[in-house]
């Protein structure tokens, strides 16, 4: 069975005797990719604008670009019941996929929805499940258009969201160059901190604690920011789901660039100083799951945007010429620094 393997994929021998965790999350994206582009396939799609490697894909539609992405979350990897309510699993599980239309700069429109259930699963938990997607798909005016629901192991939810620019100006990752400033929505952080007081089920004051868990649980996609980005000629975003370092590279990989982190600068609420200390920063730079917009532009593009934004917006860098992907931090004084943690990855 290796030996067909082998001869039928000859350039990925080395690759298909390794385990997944081996290859690790982004190197197997990247041979996933390398096999569909080696194969030509998304060639007969002309109006395929973008595949593989950024928030979204992206197509040209009839009137407008369009949009899609999927995502799924996972018992036990993303949420456990005993930190979690089946209805904080359904806004999330949707949350996520609207963040990475927000990223794109674009509309979210309609939902398609996969449930793998366990046969015992309590059918009020799956009710539950559902009043949280359709809560926040009513704040986004969302349809829930279908889906699929099927026998596991283990609870699953997988969500596909179409969506749309209706200006057919797109963010991407790729478009950041040297001389932009690095901006960021929001706080960097909080939902790091908020599984950190789940899991060990640490005892806070009630503000902070609602503060944290919504932060984790209860994202708000930054669909507004976005549509704001475009509107003032922004062109490269991406939202923090796998941490502010770690997306950050992703940025600087696509576009072939370095940058520069004051880490001083970052923005971190001050719950999460009073409550983690020292472990804030840490937290700041390196957790994921805030799903902030992480962008770059001019320092007067940006300043539009802060002034317009009903959140905070927050210069914490530069873009420099460089290493593609290299990412170096530093403080007020100026001293290169390192931290422990990078982001997420699922191996």
């Amino acid at each position: 069975m290796g030996n067909a393997k082998s001869q039928l994929y000859p350039e990925y021998a080395i690759i298909l005797a390794m385990k997944v965790k081996e290859l690790g999350e982004f190197r197997l994206i990247d041979r996933l990719n390398k096999m569909i582009a080696d194969a030509g396939i998304n060639k007969t799609s002309p109006h395929l604008i973008l595949g593989i490697g950024d928030d979204a894909a992206a197509w040209q539609g009839d009137s407008s670009i369009q949009l899609a992405t999927v995502d799924t979350m996972v018992q036990d990897v993303h949420f456990t019941p005993d930190t979690t309510t089946w209805q904080e699993v359904g806004w999330k599980s949707l949350a996520i996929n609207i963040s990475d239309i927000a990223a794109m700069g674009g509309l979210p429109h309609y939902a398609l929805v996969a449930l793998a259930l366990p046969e015992d699963t309590d059918v009020e938990n799956v009710v539950e499940l559902y009043k949280g997607m359709i809560e926040i798909a009513k704040e986004f005016k969302i349809a829930i258009a279908g889906g699929n629901i099927s026998r596991a192991p283990q609870v699953s939810v997988t969500i596909t969201v179409l969506g749309s620019s209706p200006d057919n100006r797109i963010l991407k990752r790729s478009n950041a160059k040297a001389g932009d400033v690095i901006a960021v929505t929001g706080y960097a952080g909080s939902a790091a901190a908020g599984l950190v007081m789940l899991t060990k089920k640490l005892k806070l004051e009630v503000k902070a604690a609602r503060y944290l868990r919504n932060a984790f649980l209860h994202p708000m996609p930054r669909i507004e920011e976005g549509r704001l980005l475009v509107k003032h000629g922004i062109t490269t975003a991406i939202d923090t789901s796998d941490g502010l370092v770690a997306d950050l590279r992703h940025i600087c990989e696509a576009s072939q660039v370095s940058a520069k982190v004051n880490i001083e600068q970052v923005p971190i609420n001050d719950v999460v100083k009073a409550n983690f200390r020292e472990d804030a920063r840490q937290m700041a730079l390196g957790g994921g799951e805030d799903y902030e917009l992480l962008f770059t532009g001019s320092l007067e593009a940006i300043n539009k945007v802060k002034k317009e934004a009903k959140c905070p917006v927050t210069v914490i860098g530069e873009i420099t010429r460089g290493e593609a992907g290299k990412i170096s931090l530093f403080d007020a004084n100026g001293k290169t620094l390192k931290i422990d943690y990078m982001g997420w990855t699922h191996f």
